[in-house]
């Protein structure tokens, strides 16, 4: 039986790992289908403290990697499906395998949605399809961009991209905002927010280097298609948490976000198990917020194992 185990190698997890393995806990790290989480998509992160010059998303999990097996850190690729906290020895779940711990730290992360349309796959990270306008608009300075979606999260992805770029084209399928009516009003009263209703976006364009130069969409009501050139597609759809394997044993809201407990970013409603990243942080979003969930998250275990003993 492992005296903890983390779930997911994103940024909380492995930081997750580099505290637990210092404390001399010999952490075992489960890595998912995307092992580094969505930061290994990330061209460029000019915005996690220490890097001045900017990193290389891969680089820099890759890093965080290095630095937690330093410690001691064990790794293992595995698939968890379901789990039991019913006992004091937390069980999770595989096809193949039944893992055990005394304690658990979730960290397995949220995958953007996308539309599942032509050029979206080959141009996501770095070519020009992104689904983060505060990690990556700063790269689209006085050049135009669109931003598919029509909820909050669309306008303030919309409005952030502001300070950097000349134009941001709002693309949505109806004729009017599901955003809340105060971040409606400021988006469509922006002079560089132009909104294009009535809209799907049915392909992302490449140019001859194989990056986004503009999306085809088709109007809805009247059949018309049309192209919009644009640097960056910035797909703000939503996110959903990689949460299903603890449907029915903590606390999840209508999302499937994981609910930590009243006065705790990282505890769950059951001792031993805490949670930390995006799974969680539905707000935030970023790489050096999930970091520190994940900090928090292994001091929290570390005490709670301590008092156990």
């Amino acid at each position: 039986m492992e005296n903890v185990i983390i779930l997911g190698t994103g940024c909380a997890g492995l930081t997750a790992a580099i505290y637990t393995a210092r404390a001399n806990l010999n952490p075992l790290v489960i890595e998912g289908n995307q092992p580094g989480g969505q930061l290994t998509t990330t061209s460029e992160v000019e915005n996690f403290p220490g890097f001045p010059g900017g990193i290389d998303g891969f680089a820099l999990m890759d890093n965080l990697r290095k630095q937690a097996t330093k410690f001691g850190t064990r790794t293992q690729f595995d698939t968890i499906e379901s789990v039991d906290f019913s006992g004091p020895v937390k069980k999770l779940i595989s096809p193949n395998h039944i893992h055990e711990a005394k304690a658990v730290i979730i960290s397995t992360g949220a995958s953007p949605r996308l539309l599942g349309i032509p050029g979206e796959k080959e141009m996501f990270g770095g070519k020009g399809v992104t689904t983060c306008a505060t990690c990556d608009g700063a790269f689209y300075r006085d050049m135009e961009v669109v931003v598919v979606g029509g909820g909050d999260s669309a306008c303030e992805e919309a409005l952030f991209l502001t300070r950097f770029c000349s134009k941001i084209s709002l693309i949505h399928r109806r004729d009017e905002l599901r955003a809340s009516q105060i971040m409606a009003r400021r988006a469509l009263a922006h002079e560089k927010i132009v909104p294009v209703w009535n809209s799907v976006v049915e392909e992302v364009l490449a140019d001859d280097e194989g990056k986004a130069r503009g999306v085809a969409i088709n109007n809805v009501v009247t059949g018309e298609c049309s192209e919009i050139p644009a640097h960056g597609v910035f797909m703000a759809i939503g996110h959903n948490p990689n949460t299903k394997p603890f449907q029915g044993v903590l606390n999840l809201d209508s999302n499937g976000y994981l609910v930590p407990e009243t006065n705790s970013m990282v505890r769950t409603s059951i001792p031993g198990v805490y949670a930390a990243g995006d799974c969680v942080d539905h707000v935030y979003r970023q790489a050096i917020t999930a970091a520190g969930m994940g900090c928090q998250a292994a001091i929290e275990a570390e005490r709670w194992l301590a008092e156990q003993t």
